[in-house]
Parts: C-alpha cells; sequence; structure tokens
C-alpha cells in the first residue's frame, strides 16, 4: 500500500470530518429514530432527536434505559429468541414489535439493527439500531388480514378479476359454488362462471358501468364447472390504484338460489289461492248458475216432448214438421254448453298470459254471467262507458275474477229487505291519468263503515255473515300486479264505489 504524503493525510482525515459530520446532522433531523446500544442489556448510550416524536422521550431522558424495559412483555422473547418476526438479512437484524411510550401507551415500531464489532478482537462494541413508526402499516396488515378472513367466512361468492377479465382468486365459498376445490383456477376467464347471457350483461353493463362510476349491481345467473346453475345478485367494483387506474375488479354475488326458490313457491302459492278463490265464487254462485242451467235444459226437454207427443203416432216425419223444435233445441243446448265452458275456463287452473283485452267486451260477459243472479236478488246492471275505448293489458281470467268479486259483492251489497223494490248496480269506465283505465263499481248497500275501512282488504276479513274474507285482499294483488290500484270509498248518495285501475295496451 502506498503511503500518503502529509498533504494527503490531512486531507483525508479533513473529508473524514466533513463525512462524520454530515452524518450527523442526517441523524439529528431524521424522522427516523437513530439509537445506539450496549450489547448485553441494551442500554440506550445514544439516541436521535427523533426519540421524542416516536416516543415522548427527550435524549437525555432514554439514554441509559434498557430498551428490554420498554419491549411489550409478548414481544421481547420473540426479540431473543430471533421468532420468526424478526428477520436476518446480511447481517441486519429487522424486527417489528410493541415499544412503550413515555406516557405509557404502546407503539408499532420497526428496527433494522446491526453489530458494530471491534477490529481487532472482534468483540462487539455497540449495536446500532435505526427505527420507524410502523403503526399505519400494522394497522393496514391487521385491516386486510380482518378483509381475508371476512372474504373466506362470508357466504357469498368473492371473485376477483384482472383487467383481461380473467380471475386471480377466489373465497372458499366461490370455489366450494363453481366446484372448483381441487381445480387450479389461475386466469380462468370469467366466462366459464356466467352463462352467456349473463357474459353479455357484464360486458355490455357491468362493466363499462363500473369503470365509469366504480361500481355495478345487478342479477344474473352464474353457472359452476359442472353446469349447475346459481342465481345471484352481483355486486361489481372497479378497483384503483393511487394515481387513478383501474388494477382490478372484484365481483361480490349473493346466492339468491333459495330466495328465488321462496319466490316461486310463493307464486305457487298464491296461484292456488287465486284458484281457491274462484272455486269459492262459483260456490257462492252455485244456485244462480243452477237456475241458469236449468232454464235452456228445462226449454230442450220440452221442445222434445213436444216432439214426442206431436208426432208419436205418425209412421212419417218430414224434415218441416220437425225443424222448428229441433233448432231450437240445438240453441238451447250451445246455451248451456257456453255457461259450462265459461265457468270451466273461470275455475281452470292455469298461468297468466298478459295479452291486449277490450275491457267493455269482458266486463259486457260479466254482467251476462251474473244476470241471473242479479234478478233473483231484484237488482239491475247498469253499464256506462264512453264510445270508444283501447285496449287494456292485463290476464283475462284475472280480471274476470276480478270483475266477478266486485259485481257479485256489489249485488249482494245491494239486496234490500223489501224484494219489491229494485236496486242498481253501476259499472262504469273512465280514463284515467298515467295513460290508465279506470274502471267503477257502484252498489246501493249501506256503505263502508270507519271501522271497516281500514281491512277492508286484509286476508280473512270479510262484512258477510259466511264469507271468507279472501276476495277482495285477491282483487287488490291482482290488479298490483299488472301495476294498477284498488280502491273503495263511499258514495256521497250513498252505497259504495270500488275502484281500480289498469294500464292502456301500446
Amino acid at each position: 500500500m502506498k503511503n500518503r504524503t502529509p498533504e494527503e493525510g490531512r486531507t483525508a482525515l479533513t473529508d473524514d470530518a466533513e463525512r462524520n459530520r454530515l452524518l450527523a446532522e442526517m441523524a439529528e433531523q431524521s424522522t427516523d429514530m437513530i439509537s445506539r446500544h450496549t450489547p448485553e442489556d441494551w442500554r440506550f448510550i445514544y439516541a436521535s432527536p427523533a426519540v421524542t416524536h416516536l416516543l415522548g422521550y427527550s435524549v437525555e431522558d432514554i439514554v441509559g434505559i434498557s430498551a428490554y424495559d420498554l419491549y411489550h412483555p409478548d414481544d421481547v422473547e420473540d426479540f431473543r429468541l430471533r421468532a420468526p418476526t424478526v428477520n436476518y438479512d446480511r447481517g441486519l437484524y429487522t424486527h417489528t414489535y410493541r415499544f412503550r411510550c413515555k406516557d405509557g401507551h404502546y407503539t408499532w415500531l420497526e428496527s433494522t439493527s446491526r453489530t458494530i464489532r471491534d477490529p481487532e478482537t472482534n468483540e462487539i462494541r455497540e449495536i446500532l439500531v435505526v427505527s420507524r413508526d410502523a403503526s399505519h402499516r400494522v394497522k393496514a396488515d391487521k385491516a386486510s388480514r380482518r378483509l381475508a378472513r371476512v372474504l373466506e367466512s362470508t357466504q357469498d361468492l368473492v371473485i376477483f378479476a384482472n383487467l383481461d377479465f380473467t380471475v386471480s382468486h377466489l373465497n372458499e365459498t366461490a370455489r366450494n359454488a363453481l366446484a372448483l376445490e381441487h381445480t387450479d383456477y389461475s386466469a380462468f376467464p370469467l366466462s366459464c362462471f356466467v352463462t352467456e347471457k349473463g357474459l353479455a350483461i357484464l360486458m355490455e353493463e357491468g362493466f363499462p358501468t363500473a369503470e365509469k362510476t366504480g361500481n355495478w349491481r345487478g342479477e344474473l345467473t352464474m353457472q359452476s364447472l359442472k353446469s349447475a346453475r346459481i342465481p345471484v345478485m352481483l355486486e361489481l367494483l372497479a378497483h384503483r390504484s393511487l394515481h387513478g387506474d383501474i388494477e382490478y375488479f372484484s365481483l361480490v354475488a349473493h346466492d339468491l338460489t333459495e330466495k328465488k326458490a321462496a319466490e316461486e313457491q310463493l307464486k305457487q302459492y298464491q296461484a292456488d289461492i287465486n284458484h281457491a278463490s274462484r272455486l269459492v265464487t262459483m260456490g257462492e254462485m252455485a244456485s244462480s248458475l243452477a237456475h241458469e242451467l236449468n232454464q235452456p235444459l228445462s226449454a230442450m226437454v220440452n221442445y222434445l216432448r213436444g216432439i214426442e207427443r206431436r208426432f208419436a203416432d205418425k209412421p212419417t216425419l218430414s224434415w218441416k214438421d220437425v225443424e222448428l223444435p229441433i233448432t231450437r233445441s240445438i240453441k238451447t243446448a250451445l246455451r248451456a254448453g257456453e255457461i259450462i265452458h265459461r265457468m270451466m275456463d273461470f275455475t281452470r287452473k292455469q298461468e297468466p298470459v298478459v295479452t291486449r283485452l277490450n275491457l267493455p267486451e269482458l266486463i259486457g260477459e260479466m254482467i251476462d254471467f251474473c244476470e241471473n243472479m242479479a234478478e233473483r236478488h231484484n237488482v239491475r246492471i247498469v253499464f256506462e262507458q264512453p264510445s270508444e275505448l283501447p285496449f287494456v293489458k292485463g290476464d283475462k281470467i284475472q280480471l274476470e275474477q276480478v270483475l266477478l268479486n266486485l259485481v257479485v259483492n256489489a249485488i249482494e251489497a245491494s239486496l234490500r229487505a223489501d224484494d219489491e223494490k229494485v236496486t242498481t248496480v253501476t259499472i262504469r269506465v273512465k280514463p284515467h291519468e298515467n295513460g290508465q283505465l279506470r274502471v267503477e263499481v257502484d252498489d246501493q248497500g249501506r256503505g263502508i263503515t270507519e271501522s271497516d275501512r281500514s281491512r277492508l282488504f286484509d286476508r280473512f276479513f270479510s262484512t258477510k255473515e259466511a264469507g271468507l274474507g279472501m276476495g277482495l285482499a285477491i282483487s287488490r294483488s291482482l290488479v298490483e300486479n299488472l301495476e294498477g290500484e284498488l280502491w273503495a270509498e263511499n258514495n256521497p248518495a250513498g252505497g259504495a264505489r270500488f275502484s281500480f285501475t289498469l294500464n292502456i295496451a301500446d
């Protein structure tokens, strides 16, 4: 090694002094705490001013205190035993732990330490440590772990997707539901886990909306690798970086299988109730229907007996002799058949079919159907309508059920003790607001009492002595399913008015 000249030596000493000065100045101004410790019991030999910001001690306060006295009891053994929380790399130990501040509370620090050894004896002279506040990182790590536990334990399907719409991670619920328990799903496209229609919804609506607003919500159907279909309510989220760029997407899917099954069961139950209500209505009208059928049947018997009496002793007959009574018998039989066919249609159990309906024609059929019952109760049915009305949107059987319930109720409400006096049930059709038609059914009964008003449409509530209390409740439900309303009020002139609205067909 070349010997330095005196001048070079002085220059080197000056450089070393300047370097040490700069290092000391950096230590004094650093927000990280730089400290020196004795090798045996880790007593503070020196601490930079950052100790006040991190721990609340002044430099003078902490010098001479052992770091072991400030460790949290649960962390000191980890450091002594070099637990997994203590990392070693190329002579540097990095340790995250809790350290007691001057006011008694604990804060999280991350320290990197190294030993300073005597160059001649290789004995440890002191330990140099750089410590920084790790509270925010530790809290963030804990929050991430909690979130991870929630994602793994939730009953919702959670899927993380890359920007190319491939899957990066699934939680346990999603892996089980999609039949991926023993499958490497990394880089699977999302198209493997949604139906063709569901994928179209995501690509055309879901992802574009999430990219613009941050999230999208909608219903679609997912599918497992075994082709099992899963109806879900899906929440799609776009996750952005600090710079605002989308980094990945997450999909949180709530399984609607049980909900859909319950809805289907409720729908079936409602259909059964509606069907039962129609049967009950037919039962209430049984005597009137029997009378209505008895008339044409009696007429047919009379026609045929007349033929029998008139031509019993004649060996030959011409068509002219029997044409009139036979023609009348055929017409009468057809009329009886129409009555029976209408009863069968009305009481048949079938799925609703929403179509364009001629409302005046439908009301006219119901009036004909109830005419015999009205006559027996000394009630006259009057139908008032504008000259031209648009078609309405609805299911024929359901609207017949609503009209029949209201008309039968109006006939029974209008029945008077004095059978000689004829009362009137009036049906009107009027234009209503918001592109609807309004149907009104007025009776001449005693009206609606204040105590009955609030319960009138409740199931199993009836003002009739033998009523089941289902007709009005079901009628309101049927009207509301068609986006209409059904309500009741008293007429100023007496009696009650039941009104409902229907949408005009496109």
